[in-house]
């Protein structure tokens, strides 16, 4: 369970909810860059804080946004059509 105090911040942050969309969007843009650096070289702990905060972040922009614009490139769909591809991908022989 997470804990809150009197301000409605967690011990990691504000609760995304209470962010205004500006400060969500910076707040997302910097977990997303600290990523890498978090993966490599941070602590289990500080690894595992990360991947909670990021879902928080992540999950409240998704609520907020249920109908973002979807590049169709970012499909599985348009990931085929980029490769000129459309059959299924096969199994390498073992």
């Amino acid at each position: 369970m997470i804990e809150h105090d009197e301000r409605g911040t967690t011990m990691n942050g504000v609760d995304p909810g209470r962010l205004d969309d500006q400060q969500l969007m910076k707040e997302l843009e910097t977990i997303h860059r600290t990523r890498h650096d978090t993966l490599l070289h941070g602590s289990n702990d500080a690894l595992r804080v990360h991947n909670e905060r990021m879902a928080q972040l992540e999950g409240e922009y998704l609520r907020r946004n249920p109908r973002r614009p979807v590049a169709s490139g970012r499909t599985r769909e348009g990931a085929r059509d980029r490769t000129g591809s459309s059959a299924a991908p096969t199994t390498p022989p073992a």
